[in-house]
């Protein structure tokens, strides 16, 4: 799992690596891994020797890294041009390394570069670029390289113009820079993980400074990896049966929308749990479609279960509100889509769920947080998810391209696998069904979250191969995703 630090714990850890290296330690590092990378991405263009760099400077720290990685180039025979956006504040150290090395100043963008290092903004800035700097990054679209290609564009510890702590874009995206690279130092931020931000960033590559035994504090995020899955899946042992290993409860669907039943119910039975139980109107279409799938039209008569989903295509009648109250007594977890969101936000939702003994994930899109909250979630993902944790004393499950999984106490987890062509109608009834079953297995809600959407993005990803997709294929992409996860975790298991 990799963790993301806020600025200011990022600050305080290398202000205490500092105090034990010598002065413009940690600044030669970064260089030497900026530099590193950018001469590998110049040989899959031509070369080093000869290729046409530009620096843009900032006044900053992130100024003296991109003068000094410009350096390095200058001294394997590149052409390096750094254009200070404040001339009279330009790293000092730095700028006599890249004239010594045989770069030169300019005070307006060439015409030609085949890499633009972007060291404008470092981790300290806030709010938009300002002049020159946003009509230089405006210009960047226009430059051109050898062959006429467009440059490759590496950012320096995050892109400029993007909040650093939430991956928000105050000026908007056309005044932020654009990387195909970014190359962090010491520890990821959250702006490359999350946010609007995050689709700027590119490739992220991470260099190490030596600053991970300094970072004392909580991490702001956690980005799931293929590996935490795997430690977390249920393997079931020899003595395992169908009600040990599980019983997921489905209340989705209805008459007008059968097919969020269908769709909920192929995500849970992608999942480890042992049965799925289905309780709603839509019985008859989802007993012939999964015949494995007990089935009864209400939740009073549906038997035991680990865990419910409710709401997805269930509709806001009375007769919903009345399932939605039902599941709501049982002593069990309980995810909360859709529909059931909509009944939870006619009151108030905290209300209804902070008393709840057993644990609750809310997994509303932007349009049901706005309902849930009275407005949207706003640039910071992380804060507007942890908001609503809190409030209901839930996880929630902030849907979106950067899903953000979020609890009371934090830290945030996010997901990265995800993909636009999930945003289609019915995927989120397949995510609700596939955590229903997580949670009945027995993971730790936060963990159940967290590996559903990882694994449904990877689901999506799969199924969208090919062109445009639908729920129905998303779903059907889980299980060849799911096969080598299950082999895993159990030869794990095994060890």
């Amino acid at each position: 799992m990799r963790p993301a630090w806020r600025v200011a714990d990022v600050r305080a850890a290398e202000a205490a690596l500092m105090a034990t290296v010598p002065p413009g330690t940690l600044m030669q590092r970064a260089a030497a891994g900026l530099a590193r990378r950018c001469a590998l991405l110049l040989a899959d263009r031509g070369g080093v020797y000869g290729a046409r760099v530009l620096l843009l400077v900032g006044a900053g720290d992130n100024g003296g890294d991109a003068l000094y990685a410009g350096a390095r180039l200058a001294a394997r025979g590149a052409a390096v041009a750094a254009l200070p956006m404040t001339p009279q504040r330009v790293h000092t150290g730095g700028l006599a390394a890249l004239v010594a090395a045989g770069g030169r100043l300019v005070s307006e963008l060439p015409g030609y570069a085949d890499l633009v290092l972007d060291g404008i903004v470092g981790i300290g800035g806030s709010g938009g670029l300002r002049p020159p700097a946003d009509r230089m990054v405006a210009a960047l679209p226009l430059l051109r390289g050898r062959d006429g290609v467009r440059p490759v564009v590496v950012a320096v510890d995050v892109p400029s113009g993007v909040e650093v702590d939430t991956g928000a874009l105050p000026a908007g995206p056309e005044q932020a820079v654009r990387a195909d690279v970014t190359v962090t130092f010491g520890c990821l931020k959250p702006a490359l993980v999350v946010g609007a931000g995050a689709a700027l960033a590119g490739e992220v590559e991470l260099v190490d400074i030596g600053l991970d035994p300094w970072l004392r504090a909580e991490p702001a995020l956690r980005v799931t990896e293929w590996a935490d899955v795997v430690g977390w899946w249920p393997v079931p042992g020899p003595e395992a049966d169908k009600y040990t290993r599980g019983v997921v409860g489905l209340v989705t669907g209805s008459a007008a929308y059968p097919g969020a039943a269908l769709l909920s119910a192929a995500g849970a039975l992608a999942g480890p749990a042992g049965l799925v139980r289905y309780a709603g109107s839509a019985y008859a279409e989802v007993v012939r479609r999964h015949p494995s799938v007990i089935v009864t039209g209400r939740v009073a008569d549906a038997g035991r279960v680990q865990a419910w989903v409710c709401g997805s295509g269930l509709g806001t009648d009375a007769a919903a509100e009345e399932e939605l109250h039902a599941v709501l007594a049982a002593p069990v977890p309980v995810v909360l889509d859709a529909d059931a969101l909509t009944l939870l936000a006619q009151g108030d939702p905290g209300a209804l769920l902070r008393g709840r003994r057993a644990p609750v994930v809310l997994t509303p899109h932007d349009r049901e947080y706005a309902r849930l909250c009275g407005a949207p979630p706003g640039p910071d993902r992380i804060a507007a998810a942890t908001a609503l944790a809190r409030r209901c004393d839930a996880v929630v499950l902030l849907k979106g391209d950067r899903t953000v999984i979020a609890t009371a106490e934090g830290p945030a987890y996010v997901n990265v696998s995800g993909t636009p062509a999930l945003a289609t109608a019915g995927t989120g009834d397949v995510l609700a069904g596939l955590l229903g079953a997580l949670l009945a297995a027995g993971l730790p809600p936060v963990r159940a979250a967290a590996a559903a959407a990882y694994l449904h993005g990877l689901a999506g990803r799969r199924a969208a191969r090919h062109g445009p997709v639908t729920a129905v294929e998303v779903a059907e992409a889980l299980r060849p995703v799911l096969a080598p996860l299950a082999v895993e975790a159990a030869t794990a298991a095994r060890k």
